[in-house]
């Protein structure tokens, strides 16, 4: 993976600033669409879905996401490329067989973007 693949979801001050607390920079919402874009396809959703729910540090094989679709496996690649390119999973060769997996903090760092504070003072006493 090219290190600007690795920087989609940057490592900066601003990649964890949510998105009700501060406007979002051209390059910041540039990068953010690129994500958004990859997991805006049902097919890329139920991928990272499949990788993600192996849990921290666990990985899919590539022979276990291919029968859960009625794609072929070149359909099933390029999904997984995108996803890659997004900076939300890597793979590895290991043989005939990729292994995929969620990046660190990948979800993490949408979730935080996503998530509104809400505030104390909000609350009713």
């Amino acid at each position: 993976m090219s290190k600007q693949e690795l920087e989609v979801l940057g490592q900066d001050a601003d990649c964890c600033t949510g998105v009700s607390e501060a406007p979002l920079t051209d390059e910041r919402a540039a990068e953010l669409a690129k994500v958004f874009k990859a997991l805006g396809d049902p097919v890329r959703l139920r991928l990272l879905s499949m990788i993600a729910s192996r849990g921290a540090g666990g990985e899919t094989c590539v022979c276990e996401l291919t029968p859960a679709f009625d794609l072929a496996q070149p359909t099933i690649s390029h999904h997984l490329k995108l996803l890659r390119q997004a900076g939300l999973i890597d793979c590895e060769r290991r043989g005939t067989w990729v292994y995929y997996w969620v990046l660190p903090g990948a979800l993490d760092r949408l979730a935080v973007f996503l998530t509104t504070p809400t505030a104390a003072a909000e609350a009713p006493a």
